[in-house]
């Protein structure tokens, strides 16, 4: 049986680990993205479609990468709201530019530096 992981600052490489492929994080970027449009037109029409379309597309988008891309589970059946925390802080530290950074100190290539090895 697997070591259950008992603090997030160890759950975050676990986490990018378990995103090594950039295929993965592009579809939780799209997924990500489409559900914090959702949410935006949520509070602005107070619509409650707007709130089953922010779990699909953020679910399905995920689930899509880490099945037929990554081909691995989602960390979110074991850990789900650290896995949230994760998706989002993944989202904004990759638009702030510091995802290599993560990615590169959780030993995890990024698609740039997995390509020119």
């Amino acid at each position: 049986m697997a070591t259950r992981i008992t603090s997030y600052s160890a759950f975050w490489p676990y986490y990018l680990g378990e995103h090594s492929k950039a295929g993965c994080r592009a579809l939780h970027f799209a997924g990500t993205t489409l559900t914090l449009a959702n949410l935006i037109a949520l509070v602005m029409t107070v619509q409650p479609l707007f709130l089953l379309g922010a779990l699909v597309s953020g679910y399905g988008f995920a689930w899509v990468g880490h099945f037929f891309v990554e081909k691995n589970r989602p960390a979110t059946f074991q850990y789900p709201l650290w896995s949230l925390i994760s998706d989002f802080r993944m989202y904004f530290t990759w638009l702030g530019g510091r995802l290599g950074r993560h990615l590169a100190q959780a030993g995890v290539q990024s698609g740039r530096a997995a390509r020119q090895s």
